[in-house]
């Protein structure tokens, strides 16, 4: 028996896609002709867990075995994995499995046993796209440090497990060199043998290192100073001449410092709120510790002293205002009948004498 196939439509469409180049800055992030391969591996060997504990689907078993062999090895279970290797809305992988899969197919019925792992077979030995992990390049040759270790396991290989790049090595932070068996500056050997080597960080303190506290230091970090065969973080706030404006207070922290601004009551501080104000501003008073607002509508001396005038109180000030309905003059909030009566009152041209 014999499952129905796709058509095949052979290998240089296929290769012609894998081969071309990785895109330019900017364009898309389409998967390299290696990822897409590693991709289509990876969904089969899924498809081999998911198919793993069926049978031909009914009926008697051992029948079907006896009849049709194994379920596992059938190329009925080969046509329900290749079923479920690509959504029908990507292109790029059925595109990919029409051109592939006789040799698919190959690998199953015949290959399988000689060469168990597929990816090795199929991407690295066969298209040609994918390198072994520790190998990169066009012939797959080994990374700096070798294929086992590659940057003594402190950095990246560049094209590690492809056809591109030129093997050489991205430390990690911390490490530096040819083959990252380095420890850059701020960082200690805290094991190194012929295999292995491990960097640990300084102490903050520390720009250069022998071991991990602050009395290891080969030299200081800035911001740092030594006293006593130990690196000490510098106050700059207590220098004489203070690091932060009139209208900061200074903040000590390791290695250096900030300036924070000032309470809005302070004219000038020494720390964070209003109890640490040097002086308040017009407005505020000293009060229990801490620059307090003045409500300069309850003093004994009047705020407003305009007739019928009400006093509101405002943080640092206040504001005179006339009740609704009350004119302004320049001397009082005059009420609205009196505001008649007044303009009554108002002079006006005397009328002309007669002619006697």
């Amino acid at each position: 028996m014999h499952p129905p196939r796709r058509a095949a439509l052979g290998l240089l469409p296929l290769l012609l896609l894998l081969l071309l180049p990785p895109p330019a800055p900017g364009a898309a992030n389409k998967p390299t002709p290696c990822q897409r391969c590693r991709g289509l591996v990876d969904k089969f060997n899924q498809g081999m867990v998911d198919t793993a504990n069926k049978n031909f689907g009914g009926g008697n078993t051992a029948w079907e075995e006896k009849t049709l062999s194994k379920y596992e090895f059938s190329e009925i279970r080969l046509l329900e994995i290749l079923e479920g290797l690509c959504e029908s809305s990507d292109f790029e992988c059925n595109q990919m499995l029409e051109a592939q899969e006789e040799h698919l197919e190959a690998w199953w019925l015949q290959l399988k046993n000689e060469y168990p792992d597929l990816f090795e077979w199929f991407c690295v030995k066969t298209l040609k796209v994918c390198c072994l992990p520790g190998t990169y390049g066009p012939d797959c040759l080994e990374c700096q440090g070798g294929s086992q270790r590659p940057c003594s396991g402190n950095g990246h290989c560049s094209g590690d497990g492809s056809r591109q790049g030129d093997g050489s090595c991205r430390c990690h932070v911390g490490y530096q060199g040819a083959l990252c068996a380095d420890c850059m500056d701020g960082y200690f050997s805290s094991l190194r043998n012929e295999t292995h080597s491990f960097c640990t960080a300084c102490d903050e303190s520390c720009k250069t290192c022998s071991g991990p506290t602050n009395r290891d230091c080969g030299e200081c970090e800035v911001g740092w100073v030594l006293e006593e065969d130990a690196c000490m973080d510098v106050d700059e706030c207590a220098a004489e001449t203070p690091p932060c404006s009139a209208a900061q207070f200074c903040k000590n922290v390791n290695g250096s410092y900030t300036c924070e601004e000032c309470d809005s009551s302070c004219v000038g501080c020494t720390g964070e709120g209003p109890g640490n104000c040097k002086e308040c501003i017009p407005g505020y008073a000293r009060e229990l510790g801490q620059c307090a607002d003045v409500d300069e509508c309850s003093l004994a001396a009047k705020a407003c002293v305009r007739k019928n005038e009400n006093c509101y109180n405002t943080p640092g000030s206040y504001v005179c205002v006339c009740p609704d309905g009350f004119e302004e003059t320049e001397d009082a909030c005059v009420p609205p009948a009196e505001a008649e009566v007044t303009e009554e009152e108002s002079p006006t041209q005397p009328p002309a004498h007669e002619d006697l």
